[in-house]
């Protein structure tokens, strides 16, 4: 298994109880829900640089 880190991470009561509410909806603890939320975050991240990128790409051929 891949190595793992550990932090402490503060959040506001309600935002902790919202994201505990939506791990059990989707059955996941509320580590494994935290991490697949910023790994979306991270996906749509560079997905979106990316696509500006070739856009910037294309202005600068022109």
């Amino acid at each position: 298994m891949a190595e793992r880190k550990s932090f402490l991470l503060r959040l506001p009561p309600a935002l902790l109880d919202e994201l505990n509410r939506w791990a059990r909806d989707d059955l996941r603890s509320l580590n494994a829900q935290i991490e697949f939320l910023l790994r979306e975050a991270v996906r749509r991240r560079r997905r979106k640089d990316f696509t500006y990128g070739e856009a910037d790409e294309e202005d600068d051929a022109s």
